[in-house]
């Protein structure tokens, strides 16, 4: 809820035409990116349809995503939003789980598991945030018991790490860290059991330029939030990214 309907329209015009400016050997590069923005759900078809706009389109593949949805396609639940709806209108994935839906609305990881499951049953990528609640002894080891996090068993290609603890705080997890919560991550029998590489781990945080060549070796992508309120520094990232 940090945009208006007409900064989101603005942003998204803006980072079309930063992303057509790069060399179309950047641009060939971008194409093997997974590339994404999650507006608000009154924005979302909006931004679909910048896009997608013939007239105009976006130079490299980037997905439309959803903050929330409910965990039902259909029914009696005023005021949530269907993942059959979102799929229906060109939504691709959607973010489950954030710490503020956890914090400021009781959300637990049960409810999130039947979010991702119903959004996976649509087609839709369900991006789910976990992370640590408390700080471990020791900063380099994770704290990655079955109560501190999340119960992955549902179907979940994309999973967005950030430490809980580290919100806000002076001092952000150190890459050291993230790289081996991220290692623990993959050694859960739930992802192991998946296709190798069909679950990606992504960390979300104090993200920004520098920082992805520092966790190449544990995740596979950045998730920015203030930080990309900015488009030139998205697109900044996401170059580093692609180099990296």
């Amino acid at each position: 809820m940090y945009f208006s309907f007409a900064r989101t329209t603005t942003y998204i015009s803006t980072l079309l035409t930063l992303l057509s400016e790069q060399s179309p050997e950047t641009l060939t590069i971008l194409q093997d990116m997974d590339i994404f923005v999650l507006p608000d759900h009154i924005s979302l078809t909006s931004v679909i349809s910048q896009l997608h706009n013939v007239d105009s389109p976006s130079p490299v593949p980037i997905l439309a995503g959803a903050q929330d949805a409910f965990h039902e396609d259909a029914g009696a639940f005023t005021g949530e939003v269907s993942p059959a709806v979102l799929a229906e209108v060109g939504c691709r994935i959607v973010e489950l789980g954030h710490a503020e839906r956890r914090r400021l609305f009781g959300e637990t990881d049960n409810v999130t598991a039947k979010k991702a499951a119903a959004a996976a049953r649509n087609g839709l990528i369900p991006l789910v945030c976990v992370g640590e609640r408390t700080k471990p002894p020791i900063l380099d080891t994770p704290a990655s018991s079955e109560e501190e996090i999340l119960d992955t068993r549902a179907a979940l290609p994309e999973i967005r790490v950030q430490p809980v603890w580290a919100i806000g705080a002076a001092a952000p997890a150190s890459a050291s860290y993230v790289v081996a919560v991220a290692r623990a991550l993959r050694d859960l029998e739930c992802v192991r059991r998946r296709p190798a590489g069909s679950t990606r781990i992504l960390y979300g945080g104090s993200a920004g330029p520098g920082l992805f060549a520092k966790l190449k070796d544990g995740v596979d992508g950045l998730f920015l939030g203030r930080f990309a309120h900015d488009p030139e520094q998205f697109v900044k990232t996401i170059l580093e990214i692609a180099a990296a």
